[in-house]
């Protein structure tokens, strides 16, 4: 297809051999409406739902992944996937350059392995130097993105027994708390370009195949699920649909900047989560696993599931998004349908 500049976009030169006016306006609409998004960590549990709905949308995608064979270009063959290391601004780099977004869902998972000194520091690096690689090469492109969407989570906040955190609530102490802080630090500086900041502070993503959800379930699959620790710890979750329509959400909304909080509105314990879990997959919730037994099995990683926060998303409400699922049981009852 060829293109046509006008007024800092290409359009096609389809929109351009209309002879009539509304029909000229309606091919541009449309062309305008597409964007170039440059996305990393787009073939996790998040990352290929999303995909999939900008695919959907009819964005062009370009993918930065570390094994670009893995991905099933058969499935997604409007996407474009660009080889990096996750460190340093490769070739990509004059993707960035022009695109309209970029979103950064890349990093080690969490709960890969037992932290240990090297596998912490692993953690740290591997989402602070795949952000300032994406900060350098906006730092490079002539034409700007307008918005990085960066990912983050709600262990920002540490433990937090009792207040409702908000987005303003102060950073918390520990492993996670300064995880989260150093990768939102990295990521602010595009702010200082011109390019708005989007930090996305991530609840437990719940959803069918994948995530934390699927072993949290294999106990109760066994008929020996049960709360961990007290079961009076908060647990934020989120439905992984309202993850991938609160990015689209916030590719959209010009007025959403800084923290995000991305949890559901109805806050419930680990006990409570627990007990809805059973109900859906119709099994008892009757054999807590005791705090010492978790902190021998997972080490330092237990405190991430022997604390929590009552997280509220108050910047979501006030710039009026509506989750699809607000409610724990109707979240639970589509992935187990």
């Amino acid at each position: 297809m060829s293109f046509v500049p006008f007024r800092g976009k290409n359009y096609s030169a389809r929109a351009f051999r209309c002879k009539k006016l509304d029909a000229f306006v309606e091919v541009l609409a449309y062309e305008s409406s597409q964007m170039k998004i440059v996305l990393t960590g787009g073939s996790g549990f998040i990352g290929k739902r999303l995909i999939e709905k900008l695919v959907s949308a009819q964005h062009n995608i370009v993918l930065l992944s570390r094994n670009p064979s893995s991905v099933n270009m058969s499935i997604w063959y409007t996407v474009a996937v660009k080889q990096w290391d996750g460190k340093n601004p490769g070739d990509w780099a004059a993707d960035v350059d022009g695109a309209d977004a970029v979103m950064n869902f890349a990093g080690e998972p969490i709960a890969a392995k037992r932290w240990t000194t090297a596998q912490k520091e692993k953690i740290i690096n591997s989402r602070v130097d795949a952000t300032r690689a994406i900060v350098d090469a906006i730092k490079q492109a002539k034409r700007k993105p307008s918005v990085l969407i960066n990912a983050s989570a709600v262990g920002y906040y540490g433990s937090v027994e009792n207040d409702e955190v908000t987005e303003a609530y102060k950073r918390g102490d520990g492993f996670l708390p300064i995880v989260c802080d150093k990768w939102e630090t990295e990521a602010r500086t595009a702010g200082n370009l011109g390019v708005r900041v989007v930090l996305l502070r991530m609840g437990v993503v719940v959803g069918e195949g994948g995530g934390a959800l699927e072993k949290m379930a294999l106990p109760f699959r066994m008929f020996v699920g049960g709360p961990v620790g007290s079961g009076k710890q908060w647990f934020p979750w989120v439905h992984r649909d309202d993850v991938v329509n609160i990015v689209l959400f916030a590719l959209e909304n010009s007025r959403l900047s800084g923290p995000v909080n991305v949890a559901a509105p109805e806050s419930v314990t680990m006990r409570q989560f627990c007990d809805a879990l059973g109900k859906a997959m119709h099994r008892p919730s009757w054999a807590p696993v005791p705090s010492f037994v978790l902190r021998l099995a997972l080490g330092e990683m237990a405190e991430m599931l022997l604390t929590g926060q009552r997280v509220v998303p108050s910047k979501l409400r006030l710039n009026g998004y509506s989750f699809r699922f607000p409610k724990l049981d109707g979240a639970l009852a589509d992935i187990f349908s």
